[in-house]
C-alpha cells in the first residue's frame, strides 16, 4: 500500500514538472525571446523600421477578436501601427519556450497596455526561425480580452 501511494505521489510530482512553464534560462531561451521584445519595443516608439528588423515581413499574422480572425503579414502588421498620442506597451510573462534546432516557439501570457492601463490580454504565440545565426520572427497569433487582472 506504501509503495502504490509512493508510486501515485510519484508520478503526479512529474506530470506537474512536466507541465510547469520552461523559464528563459539558458542563452538560447533568452535568445529568442530577443526579437519578440525588439517589435514590443518598435511599437512602443511607433518605429516602422525597428518593427521589421526582428520579423519576415512575409510572415503572418493571426489575431482572434471577437470569435473572428483577422489576418495579415507582420510587414503589414508593421504599417498597422500608426503613430498617436498614446503610449503603447505590449508584455509578455512566464513564456513557454520549445527550441529545435532552427526553429523555436514562444507560448506566453500577455498584456496590452494603452497609457500605462491593461487594455486587452491574452495569450501570443510567436514562431521563430534562426537565419544565419539570428532569430527572426516567422508568425504571431494571439487572442484577445478585455477582462483582464490587473497588470
Amino acid at each position: 500500500m506504501i509503495c502504490k501511494s509512493f508510486v501515485t505521489v510519484a508520478v503526479v510530482i512529474a506530470a506537474v514538472l512536466a507541465m510547469s512553464p520552461v523559464r528563459a534560462d539558458t542563452s538560447e531561451e533568452k535568445a529568442v525571446l530577443v526579437p519578440i521584445q525588439a517589435l514590443f519595443d518598435g511599437m512602443a516608439k511607433y518605429d516602422r523600421d525597428a518593427m521589421l528588423a526582428p520579423v519576415q515581413p512575409e510572415g503572418s499574422v493571426a489575431l482572434l477578436r471577437d470569435g473572428k480572425v483577422v489576418r495579415m503579414t507582420l510587414g503589414d502588421f508593421a504599417n498597422h501601427i500608426k503613430p498617436g498620442k498614446d503610449k503603447i506597451q505590449e508584455r509578455i510573462h512566464d513564456p513557454l519556450i520549445r527550441i529545435d534546432g532552427d526553429i523555436a516557439m514562444v507560448w506566453a501570457p500577455y498584456e496590452f497596455l494603452i497609457n500605462g492601463q491593461v487594455k486587452h490580454c491574452g495569450t501570443d504565440v510567436v514562431n521563430l526561425v534562426r537565419i544565419e545565426g539570428r532569430w527572426l520572427i516567422a508568425g504571431i497569433a494571439d487572442n484577445s480580452r478585455s477582462s483582464c487582472s490587473a497588470g
